[in-house]
């Protein structure tokens, strides 16, 4: 009986690998990524605006821009989120309204210290979203019918409430009460960088990006997340807890709203019940563009942080730009649908070189 030895044995990463290989791979990694797309565009929008609108490369401009990105980009990573495990949430825009109005109305109405409705508000909120994720899981519904359903509830309970309650349709001043000043530097202050004024919101945006994106690639929170987008059955069949992670993905969209409706609520001290329709549509977008899948398993939260930088871009370097606001709306799909095309040309490109 002879043993033959291998031809070569394992040798230290310095003398038995390839460095063209090693280069190779790193490269294929890079255009595996599903941001990559997202900032390609972002980076291309920059640049068009750059040239087209003198003003928009000033510091305050670039305040203006992280600004409008990040009341979208703290809903758009939640939304991510849900997206990537398979599912997406029709009632996220008026879900934020929602919250400024419980956190307003329960503190005008019981005469409570302003935090006594901010804490009243993230149950609430909080208890949407479960329901939400209890009512698809148990029923089996598509998620585009129970979170639609969810979408016309709260619309009507926005209105109904706010006018059989304030008489209005809109809530009524909080601004002279106890705690309001302690939660408006929470959710609606600003801070200064070399002289130049940002939103505390953007500081909200990059918490949560940095929290979604060590869930999603350190944890096993993560995993669970990508095995339900990528196949239900199989990961239920592996032991991945299907139906708690789902909740736990439309409780994490309620918290983004909680957070995006105090800083509504603080930041005008009044609330307009009718407000939020139409905005989750927009949260969608920034998930899209930042290389989220409709069929899911597939995004990342540095992605839909693109998507909303590039949507804040976008919005206002039109405005920097001084083109003709009748114009606004085409200018402004026109750009988004540029980037989109553009990030499914660097994902095409992705897939030719594995």
């Amino acid at each position: 009986m002879t043993v033959s030895a291998p031809a070569s044995a394992p040798e230290s990463p310095k003398t038995g690998t390839d460095e063209r290989l090693l280069g190779t791979s790193a490269l294929k990694r890079l255009l595996g990524r599903p941001e990559l797309g997202s900032v390609v565009g972002a980076l291309a929008v920059f640049l068009f605006f750059s040239l087209v609108a003198d003003s928009f490369l000033r510091a305050s401009s670039l305040s203006t821009v992280l600004y409008a990105a990040s009341t979208i980009g703290i809903m758009a990573v939640p939304v991510a989120l849900l997206m990537i495990g398979g599912e997406f949430d029709l009632s996220a825009g008026v879900m934020v309204t929602s919250s400024a109005l419980v956190s307003s109305m329960f503190s005008y109405q019981m005469t409570a210290d302003v935090w006594v409705g901010v804490g009243v508000s993230l149950l609430v909120t909080l208890a949407i979203g479960a329901f939400n994720g209890l009512v698809l899981t148990r029923t089996r519904l598509p998620s585009f019918i129970v979170t639609l359903g969810t979408f016309l509830m709260l619309t009507g309970m926005n209105l109904g409430l706010t006018k059989l309650i304030s008489g209005t349709v809109s809530t009524k001043s909080i601004s002279d009460m106890d705690g309001f000043s302690s939660a408006q530097a929470l959710f609606a202050s600003t801070f200064t960088v070399g002289g130049v004024q940002f939103k505390i919101t953007i500081l909200w945006w990059f918490a949560l990006v940095a929290l979604a994106s060590w869930i999603l690639l350190r944890t096993r929170t993560g995993n669970w997340i990508f095995a339900v987008g990528g196949n239900k059955e199989a990961a239920r069949a592996v032991g991945v807890p299907v139906e708690r992670t789902r909740i736990g993905l439309y409780m994490g969209v309620a918290l983004g709203a909680w957070i995006s409706g105090q800083h509504l609520l603080f930041s005008y001290d009044v609330v307009q019940s009718g407000e939020g329709v139409g905005n989750e549509l927009i949260y969608i977008i920034a998930a899209v563009i930042g290389g989220c899948l409709i069929t899911g398993g597939y995004g990342s939260a540095i992605g839909s942080a693109a998507g909303a930088f590039l949507f804040g871009m976008t919005s206002k370097g039109i405005v920097f730009a001084e083109w003709n606001p009748d114009w606004f709306k085409f200018f402004l799909g026109a750009m988004l649908l540029l980037a989109a095309l553009l990030n499914a040309w660097v994902r095409k490109r992705a897939e030719a070189t594995t």
